[in-house]
């Protein structure tokens, strides 16, 4: 049994402002462009899409502080802190010297951090006055939060799932639909633009590109309906902070300093909520802590896309974003961390990269596993496929300090449980997994025909 030791804040130390790292950044991110002028985006260009006060978030390059509102900030306390772990079990079984430490977001009702952008979205748009939101969802981790946080607020909720992850993980539909929310599998034919794809190929199986259309399409003809979403934007990351500046006072209390940060990455949201508040200490005071986000070697935005203007969704209904991207027409294989089958990078992020601020790696499906198994016979918790990538990355530098014999401190997100995704560990189990690969030719094929 693992002499695991928990560092957990108490009700009053919750930080009651995000971080906002835009305001920080040397160089900032370049601007989202509005398709049809091609002039930088403003924010009344988003409200008829997003909330209103979430259209501020998300081009507000000044103040770094942004105050949590009391309301969202009481629902947080329902939940929050969560605990910040020292895996010692996991350390004993890889024999390194490395200490390695995990932020535990599985905790929540919930199972994932999603929760935690999911209320103030749904609060922002009920102070506005909307009934309706709508929303992608892979995996279905977003979607049942955004389900649960519509009806605390009494909004309507639809979503778009992914129809490959609807297959792979229908609890996740059922929880969605217990919340009270819709749930359509993603491409549809709701939607032109659901119709235009299906009829362009009737096997197309979704990505979360083809879902953000869905969503964003009936959030634009439907009355007093705002689009919500789980990931890549500026004001959802800043949401995810409350994670990142939790995990600051636990590591405090336990007395280190991380040299290293990772989690896994789909669109950014999980990784800049526990990076970025660390990475002001790399902007403002000197510090040397690496950034790793752990993508899927089947969907390596990161390390093998392009970075240039592109679609956030397959469609092009989306504002084009400054981004690492695979293009937006891109079909990421069948694996079964949905939450990560997005072609795209947030643009923190993707400027961040190029600013050698971070850095990504790829992990292949089976190996993401190895480490999943390892970590539940060893931290007794069933991580999700997606939050697999972060541990196979953790453990990747741990046994490098095997090699090198230094105690490095090596912090991850384990961003969701994957109890409801047992389906994949059983065909991890059955030997039925397989890895899957992409060659340059096929990528540099894709973004020559966006």
């Amino acid at each position: 049994m693992s002499k695991q030791k928990r560092f957990i804040l108490q009700e009053s130390e919750i930080p009651t402002q995000w971080y906002n790292i835009q305001a920080d950044m040397k160089t900032k991110p370049m601007p989202p462009i509005h398709p049809a002028t091609r002039e930088p985006l403003k924010v009344e260009d988003l409200a008829h899409i997003f909330p209103l006060e979430c259209c501020k978030q998300e081009l507000d390059t000044e103040h770094a502080w942004i105050d949590i509102p009391e309301d969202v900030l009481e629902k947080y306390k329902y939940y929050r802190a969560t605990p910040l772990v020292r895996a010692y079990a996991l350390e004993e079984a890889l024999g390194t010297p490395a200490h390695i430490y995990f932020k535990n977001e599985s905790v929540n009702p919930l199972g994932s951090h999603k929760i935690n952008s999911a209320l103030p979205q749904c609060y922002y748009a009920k102070q506005e006055g909307t009934t309706n939101v709508t929303t992608e969802t892979g995996a279905g981790q977003w979607g049942a939060a955004l389900s649960y946080a519509a009806k605390v607020y009494g909004l309507e909720a639809a979503v778009y799932q992914v129809k490959i992850s609807m297959r792979q993980k229908p609890y996740r539909s059922s929880i969605m639909r217990t919340f009270g929310a819709t749930v359509e599998g993603s491409p549809s034919m709701s939607t032109r633009a659901g119709k235009d794809i299906i009829t362009a190929d009737p096997n197309h199986q979704g990505s979360l590109g083809t879902a953000i259309s869905e969503a964003v399409e009936l959030a634009t003809t439907t009355p007093n309906c705002k689009y919500t979403l789980g990931s890549v934007l500026n004001h959802v990351a800043l949401h995810q902070t409350i994670i990142g500046l939790e995990a600051e006072k636990q590591m405090a209390m336990a007395g280190e300093y991380p040299d290293m940060v990772i989690a896994c990455f789909g669109g950014g949201s999980n990784f800049g909520g526990i990076a970025f508040p660390f990475m002001r200490h790399n902007l403002l005071d000197g510090k040397q802590t690496e950034f790793i986000a752990a993508e899927p070697n089947s969907c390596p935005k990161l390390t093998r896309g392009e970075f240039r203007y592109d679609f956030g969704d397959e469609a092009g209904y989306t504002p084009l974003l400054p981004m690492f991207t695979l293009g937006h027409n891109f079909r990421p294989a069948n694996i079964h961390a949905g939450g990560l089958r997005y072609h795209g990078a947030g643009v923190i992020v993707s400027q961040l990269i190029k600013d050698g601020l971070m850095h990504g790696v790829d992990i292949p499906q089976l190996e993401s596993f190895d480490a999943g198994i390892l970590f539940s016979r060893t931290e007794g918790i069933i991580p999700a496929p997606e939050s697999c990538h972060a541990i196979a990355a953790a453990v990747r530098e741990a046994k490098k300090c095997i090699e090198t014999g230094e105690e490095k401190v090596i912090l991850f997100n384990l961003s969701g449980h994957g109890l409801i995704d047992m389906t994949a560990y059983d065909s991890y189990l059955s030997g039925d997994l397989t890895n899957y690969n992409i060659s340059d030719e096929e990528i540099k094929k894709n973004l020559e025909e966006c």
